[in-house]
């Protein structure tokens, strides 16, 4: 999850049309880039393609990176059909690799963005030639003391009342940082313009009716795919990915335990682990380059 996000100009971004949805997408626009193999980036909670740019940017010479806003985040209209589950987002994701031809790509997912990378992988492995997937959603029961609060958005009508309670003590930026705090694992360490980025887009998120019911909404969603068993549980789909996949877990992270990482390295059938000590739940952001670096060696195999 994250609410770093740079606030993009008009011209940054195409929209696509999919089934029932409209998707802001990012990136090379006729999925081929110089001949290089297409990736494709999927963003967590609260987050946007934005969240992806540094590491797009030092992996610009290995793939043809594009990035999407999920429906109702970024600069995506919610989905017709109220959808938010995590399948809601995958068929959204799979929709977008079929209208624009993308696949095979190489799939990254960050928090939200990684279960929904991983029932993309389970239900069509033609469109996914790798996963990498950075502080993944996956089924944790309990959940480390550090989410519960973002756990709490899911509970019905919570949001509404949070949005609706005037609250002069926490402005914007106030606001902005806390979010800041939950996702990085050294908040100091943000550059200015990021930052500032970061309070202009919680700002004209906050004054879209529909930003806290998409949040609560998703929210709800991985939740529920917590709680989900037999052919549409996360641990069963991950099983059933034969690509090649890439973990990357930070010591730091606040709302995904790197404790999952041992069942993580167990259930898919090929697996390797990134660890980062200083890191926390958006390693993208945080340290793209040590990312990248184990992306590079990952894609050597192909």
């Amino acid at each position: 999850m994250s609410a770093d996000q740079l606030q993009p100009e008009a011209e940054s971004f195409r929209t696509v049309l999919v089934p029932g949805a409209e998707l802001a997408v990012r990136g090379t626009a006729d999925g081929n880039g110089d001949g290089l193999p297409p990736a494709l980036y999927v963003h967590g909670l609260g987050g946007s393609a934005d969240n992806w740019t540094e590491l797009m940017a030092e992996l610009s010479g290995v793939v043809a990176g594009e990035a999407l806003d999920l429906p109702g985040f970024g600069w995506s209209a919610p989905p017709q059909d109220g959808n938010l589950s995590v399948s809601g987002h995958a068929r959204a994701v799979i929709g977008y690799l079929e209208q624009c031809d993308r696949g095979p790509v190489h799939l990254f997912g960050n928090s939200l963005g990684g279960a929904v990378s991983v029932r993309v992988a389970a239900l069509r492995p033609d469109l996914v030639r790798s996963l990498i997937l950075i502080s993944p959603a996956l089924p944790e029961l309990p959940p480390q003391r550090s989410a519960w609060p973002t756990g709490l958005l899911a509970v019905p009508g919570l949001p509404a009342l949070l949005g609706r309670a005037p609250d002069r003590r926490r402005s914007v930026e106030a606001a902005t940082e806390n979010l800041l705090r939950l996702v990085y694992a050294d908040p100091s360490a943000i550059p200015a313009e990021r930052r500032a980025g970061a309070v202009a887009e919680y700002r004209r998120r906050m004054a879209l009716p529909y930003a806290l019911p998409v949040l609560a909404g998703s929210a709800r969603g991985v939740v529920t795919a917590y709680t989900e068993r037999g052919e549409q549980s996360l641990w069963r789909q991950a099983a059933q990915v034969r690509v090649p996949v890439l973990l990357v877990y930070g010591l730091k992270d606040k709302l995904v335990s790197y404790r999952s990482a041992r069942r993580a390295c167990a259930a898919f059938e090929d697996a390797r682990l990134l660890v980062l000590p200083d890191s926390g739940h958006v390693a993208m952001m945080e340290h793209p380059r040590q990312v990248a670096r184990a992306v590079r060696e990952l894609l050597a195999g192909f």
